[in-house]
């Protein structure tokens, strides 16, 4: 398997009111009653039958707009890098991502959805039904992620934050006191 390739063929669209990365939410948790659609190809509208019975869906879509490819990434979340396989950058191997929205209706082949963070445009190759009972899990761990706290991830989750210089209690600003004699 290792070095398999796959083909995937689209199966429907992602409408949303993002069209530029760099201002689309990073996670669905901030993109808090965005609406979009899902615009499916009508072959495959027969597959919706019962979906209309669940309040979320994981949609599962190609990063179409990321060309690049890093296996080391400095996430939104910290200043620290980390494995691309650690986090949810858009920059993976494979360019696979996937949200958890709410699903509001359905109509034909057209499934209206809330909590969008996905671009506009974007290439759907699944959808799947969000399911408590089977996706839900207790002892969790969230690695790196758990010391983060939700304030940071808060701040730092939304579009439009540019950084800041984490400083760490063990590093400062040297002060002119702090050198030796002949340094001055």
């Amino acid at each position: 398997m290792q070095g398999a390739e796959f083909v995937f063929r689209g199966i429907g669209m992602v409408r949303s009111p993002h069209t530029d990365p760099s201002a689309t939410p990073i996670q669905p948790i901030f993109a808090r009653q965005v609406k979009g659609t899902v615009v499916l190809d009508p072959a495959y509208s027969e597959g919706l039958t019962d979906l209309a019975g669940f309040s979320h869906i994981y949609v599962f879509y190609i990063f179409h707009r990321n060309r690049a490819t890093k296996l080391k990434v400095r996430p939104f979340l910290e200043d620290t890098t980390r494995g691309v396989f650690a986090t949810r950058a858009p920059c993976r191997p494979n360019k696979l991502g996937f949200s958890v929205v709410r699903l509001t209706s359905i109509e034909g082949n057209v499934l209206h959805i809330e909590d969008v963070d996905i671009l506009d445009g974007t290439p759907v190759v699944d959808i799947k039904p969000f399911i408590a009972r089977f996706d839900t899990r207790e002892d969790v761990r969230s690695g790196w992620q758990e010391g983060v706290s939700d304030e940071t991830a808060a701040r730092r989750g939304q579009r439009g934050f540019r950084g800041e210089r984490v400083v760490r209690p063990a590093i400062r600003e040297l002060e002119e006191s702090d050198l030796p004699a002949a340094a001055k």
